[in-house]
């Protein structure tokens, strides 16, 4: 990590940058892995205590529920069909789950892991597809083939395979923010591959700056440029698109995004789904599913969420990216001409 007071760290492919103040007096600094991915918290603890070994204890009771990478996990004997006593935070996180897949017509979908590891990262095995391939893995994916019953996880099919990653890195964010306020910790920042919640004010006393950076697909992690900053606080925001995975085809870009309906990528203009919400688990889960509806989808859904704000980036008939903010997101973003 640069030993800069103000720093940049790239979040991954999620297309965000986090901008502040880490190693200022009075506020603490940690960092560590989750989930197969980094996470970075930044905090003021009222007594300046160091939290970190508490926060990597509650992060891996949550791995322990969550993480499809821990063959012990709940998630994972919920996989393989094995007896499993859900904690009522992984009933929490499906609960979402289904009602986001309600709101989205099955744009977002837990089950969709199948049909994205078949096409592969960056679709990789795209030349091994075959319509009987996709219609054998639409067998026993799908949001309404799985169900809580009895505080078990009912499927239709043993095939069927749970991967909360678009929701559970934001549920997580949510909590362990909620975990460092039990604490007395007013101010705070919370970031998990890209998901961010934050309170309060960071060490300049300013609110916190969130980056979304341009879609680049030459760029090793994301573009260093920034599309927009975001000033953050009292909300959680995610943002969903793969910057380095396009592909093109008639002249135009496309992200790399799977359909869970039809198997198939999406054939739509949106790049990036950014989403402001009052808390991280729905902004991660709704980003995910924008990504799947596409540009006039995803408007059309935004403007009947209350609370909920959103900055699309897309490719533009003219070849260049255009962006579409909801009317209550530009209050967020900070000013050009300070950036």
């Amino acid at each position: 990590m640069n030993r800069l007071v103000r720093f940049v760290v790239l979040l991954g492919i999620g297309g965000m940058l986090f901008l502040s103040s880490c190693r200022q007096p009075g506020y603490l600094y940690n960092e560590g892995k989750i989930y197969g991915t980094v996470y970075h918290i930044v905090y003021e603890h009222p007594r300046g205590e160091d939290l970190h070994a508490e926060i990597d204890e509650e992060l891996a009771r949550l791995n322990a529920i969550f993480s499809t990478f821990d063959t012990a996990s709940q998630i994972s004997k919920v996989n393989m069909n094995r007896p499993v006593e859900l904690d009522p935070l992984f009933v929490s996180c499906f609960n979402k789950a289904m009602e986001i897949s309600e709101w989205s017509g099955g744009a977002f979908d837990i089950t969709v892991a199948p049909l994205v590891n078949a096409w592969g990262f960056g679709f990789r095995h795209r030349e091994k597809i075959s319509q009987p391939l996709i219609d054998s893995l639409l067998e026993f994916t799908g949001f309404r083939k799985v169900r809580l019953e009895g505080g078990r996880v009912i499927k239709d099919h043993p095939a069927t395979m749970l991967d909360m990653s678009a929701i559970a890195k934001g549920y997580t964010c949510d909590l362990i923010g909620a975990f460092l306020a039990a604490r007395g910790c007013l101010n705070y920042m919370v970031e998990i591959g890209g998901e961010v919640v934050a309170k309060g004010i960071n060490a300049h006393g300013s609110p916190w700056s969130i980056g979304i950076s341009k879609p680049d697909e030459t760029s090793l992690f994301g573009s260093a440029d920034l599309q927009a900053v975001v000033l953050l606080t009292e909300k959680a925001l995610a943002t969903s698109g793969n910057y380095r995975n396009f592909y093109e085809e008639g002249g135009k870009r496309y992200a790399h995004t799977i359909d869970p309906a039809t198997g198939y990528p999406v054939q739509h203009s949106l790049l990036s789904a950014t989403v402001l919400a009052g808390d991280c688990m729905t902004a991660d889960a709704l980003a995910t599913a924008f990504m799947v509806m596409g540009l006039e989808k995803g408007v059309e859904l935004a403007r009947q969420l209350s609370g909920v704000e959103v900055y699309f980036i897309y490719a533009g008939e003219s070849g260049f990216n255009q962006v579409y903010l909801s009317d209550g997101f530009s209050q967020y973003l900070q000013p050009a001409d300070q950036e």
